[in-house]
């Protein structure tokens, strides 16, 4: 692998003007695909194998032309204060409403509030349903433009018009500002730790063509492959992330290796050799941890895992080749480590090798030491302190949000609100009774026992008639919880009637099934909690296998997996602390506290694994390196951390930046990813990786690189260490040692 590596970034550094335009040309090529596509929408959703989906998919079938599964809008009405909506002027306002909505191309049907009894008992709210002919997230603009102007021109008149419903969509905001408050952290980072613009440009250049080849190839095959606008902000949020990193590992080692005497083509080439593989193998456990999503069986995560890992694979690979070509085109404006240090008045009579060691010497081989005296009281203050961070998950709630999670500032939101107020909170997550009376003798009485049965359960307001279809062997039921949809009362509430519906189907040969939006989240949510412990196996042995293979050790990988579930455990913590109970979510400009994402724990779990795994990675591997070429377990440690602490904490900073930038976005899913993975990072890198894991090697020693005989026969040597492209003159420099580092070990 080192080997091929380093010729191939040789070759690079040598044929850049090559490599360049290559590049170049897929950018523009991706560029002109996404100009020329139609604007990407939401994804569609859908959960294969659920109650939910199979009662929308038998309504499609029994009731054709209905649109079961089609878009709804309300738009809701209050009169001012002494007047009623039963009056003259105020029914008025309505009718016309509902008139001009009817005219909508994509309207299958609008309701008179006051002909289907839609007013509150006091008069004051009312509301007009208009159902559509397509799912609410792939309605057109212009019909979603004509909902607005109807509430516009309504509110207009003096009463109080808000509109709800999946038909107008709270339009998605990543938080543009943020964003650029992020990279300019990333850029400020990069010149502290590379020490020139020059040098930090090349990793922010290198992400923005990275991601801009991902995003631009998503949004082209975005309506082909029915990709969501959501899709390409989480490509764009982990193509920035690990863009920026990959690409700084390859160039701090660089100018290391220019430290060493060596010149600049063969620097390139030594560094994609070796800082190049670990790129490899860190992406790799990234793709491995997206991709997996699929197995969730959930078709939008499937395509966001998938679209996200293309785009990490775009990033390795401009890692490994644009990155040693634009270190081609930089030439001297690409110093060796130290080499300001030595200006300021270092003594430069020493070997160029020696005097970058000095350079690199400081806090990290400080604390590496600190560590390796007293690892025991390090490891438990970091397993307690994350353990107890981690305790608030223990309390998860998970839902999908609904109009009821959006900011007050939203008209969705205070449509909610009013309906809340006028006909009780459980009329916003109605669900919809599907009894399939194909095999029941008598189909009317079946669903008469389906009726009854449900009026005698807790927490049901209303229960309406049953809605026959031509055939009159389906009918539909809506029923009114008294809880919000979003509440235990109303979960228990549809497993309560999925329970009766067993003892019909006894009893009269009849189906019951629950759907509707409150019950398709329900759905959701349990689909994906029993995925997370398959999901997590076969992520976490994946990539146990894969670090096997890099470390050749068995307790490497092992520390490694245990150590990332206590950092996402912490996490999960932190987010419910914050999103579920609202601690310091002013600060972060939650507005509205409530479940977790149900999406959230899977999610974080893979992302944050493939992240984790990066620092591991590249840590680790210099340890590795030190050992394996004759240094003691310990040396090895301090080793690892004089070349790689400072540029991973610089990594993990950018990380957090990137990430954090997301939170300022009003879509209250892309906050929560990105509060989520902010934190995450940050217990990750600075807790696991620079406190936990070197505090269990030094108390492993040998142990910790060992491996057993015929294992290590078997598995394929990857040379990670670039152990082949070491000469005797590389064995003689890595022997020599800094006398202040020495005078630290022989204290440990």
């Amino acid at each position: 692998m080192a080997t091929f590596l380093y010729k191939l970034g040789r070759l690079a550094f040598r044929r850049r003007h090559f490599v360049a335009l290559i590049w170049v040309a897929l950018l523009t090529l991706a560029g002109v695909g996404a100009a020329s596509a139609p604007a990407p929408g939401t994804t569609s959703f859908s959960i294969p194998g659920t109650e939910a989906q199979k009662a929308f998919d038998l309504l499609e079938q029994r009731f054709p032309g209905a649109s079961a599964d089609g878009g709804t809008g309300r738009i809701v009405f209050k009169a001012p204060d002494g007047e009623k909506m039963t009056d003259a002027d105020n029914k008025a306002t309505v009718a016309k409403t509902v008139k001009e909505l009817s005219d909508g191309s994509e309207v299958v049907s609008v309701t008179d509030p006051f002909t289907t009894n839609a007013v509150s008992k006091d008069g004051t709210v009312a509301y007009t349903s208009v159902k559509y002919d397509a799912p609410g997230m792939e309605l057109k603009d212009t019909t979603r433009d004509a909902l607005e102007a109807a509430g516009d021109e309504a509110r207009a008149t003096g009463l109080t018009v808000d509109i709800g419903g999946d038909a107008l969509q709270a339009a998605a905001e990543p938080g543009a500002i943020g964003e650029v408050v992020g990279l300019a952290i990333a850029a400020v980072v990069l010149v502290i730790t590379l020490g020139s613009l020059v040098a930090a440009g090349l990793p922010l250049l290198t992400a923005i063509i990275g991601v801009g080849i991902g995003v631009s190839t998503i949004t082209a095959l975005a309506n082909a492959l029915d990709l969501g606008d959501t899709t390409s902000t989480l490509a764009l949020m982990i193509g920035l992330a690990v863009g920026i990193d990959y690409a700084l590992f390859i160039v701090s080692r660089y100018r290391g290796e220019l430290a060493e005497g060596r010149d600049r083509e063969e620097a390139a080439g030594r560094a994609t050799g070796t800082a190049g593989s670990a790129v490899v193998f860190a992406g790799l456990t990234v793709v491995i941890a997206l991709a997996g999503l699929s197995v969730v069986g959930v078709p939008m995560l499937t395509k966001m895992g998938l679209a996200a890992a293309g785009t990490v694979v775009v990033s390795v690979l401009i890692a490994l080749t644009l990155i040693p070509a634009l270190l081609g085109y930089a030439g001297k404006k690409v110093r060796p480590s130290g080499e300001k240090r030595k200006r300021r008045g270092g003594d430069t009579s020493e070997a160029p090798e020696k005097s970058a060691a000095q350079a690199k010497s400081g806090l990290g081989v400080r604390w590496a030491s600190f560590v390796i005296r007293r690892p025991v009281a390090v490891l438990l203050l970091g397993v307690v302190g994350l353990g107890a961070i981690a305790v608030p998950a223990s309390q998860l709630e998970l839902g999908l949000p609904d109009d009821g999670s959006q900011p007050t500032s939203t008209t969705q939101r205070r449509a909610y609100d009013l309906l809340s107020e006028g006909f009780g909170p459980g009329f916003n997550g109605p669900l919809m009774i599907v009894v399939d009376a194909k095999n029941s003798d008598d189909p009317k009485a079946a669903a008469a026992t389906v009726t009854d049965g449900i009026k005698g359960l807790k927490d049901v307001v209303t229960v309406t008639p049953a809605t026959f279809n031509k055939a009159g062997d389906t009918a539909t039921i809506t029923v009114i919880p008294d809880s919000k949809p979003s509440s235990v009362q109303t979960e228990d509430l549809v497993h309560a009637i999925r329970d009766q519906g067993a003892d019909v189907k006894a009893d009269t040969g009849a189906r019951v099934l629950v759907t509707g939006t409150t019950a398709m989240n329900i759905d959701f949510s349990q689909k994906l909690t029993d995925a997370l412990v398959p999901y997590l196996a076969l992520v976490v042995g994946l990539a146990f296998l894969l670090l096997i293979v890099v470390f050749r050790s068995i307790l490497v990988p092992l520390k490694a997996a245990l150590g990332f579930l206590l950092s996402v455990l912490a996490a999960l913590g932190a987010v419910v602390a914050v999103f579920q109970w609202g601690w310091l979510a002013g600060l972060i400009g939650v507005e509205e506290t409530g479940p977790i994402m149900s999406m959230m724990p899977i999610f974080m779990v893979g992302v944050v694994f493939g992240l984790a795994m990066d620092y591991e990675v590249f840590l680790v591997t210099r340890m590795r390196e030190a050992y394996v070429h004759g240094e003691s377990p310990s040396q090895a440690i301090v080793t690892g951390f004089r070349h790689s602490a400072r540029v991973v904490a610089a990594a993990a900073v950018i990380m957090m930046a990137v990430f954090g930038g997301f939170i300022s976005s009003s879509e209250s899913m892309i906050k929560m990813i990105g509060f989520g993975l902010a934190i995450a990072v940050f217990f990750d890198a600075f807790v696991v990786r620079m406190a936990i894991v070197p505090a269990v090697l030094a108390l492993l020693g040998k142990k910790a690189w060992w491996l057993p005989r015929w294992l290590d026969r078997a598995l394929p040597n990857v040379d990670v260490e670039g152990e082949g492209l070491r000469t005797q003159d590389d064995l003689k420099t890595v022997g020599d040692a800094d006398p202040d580092e020495d005078r630290e070990l022989a204290r440990v």
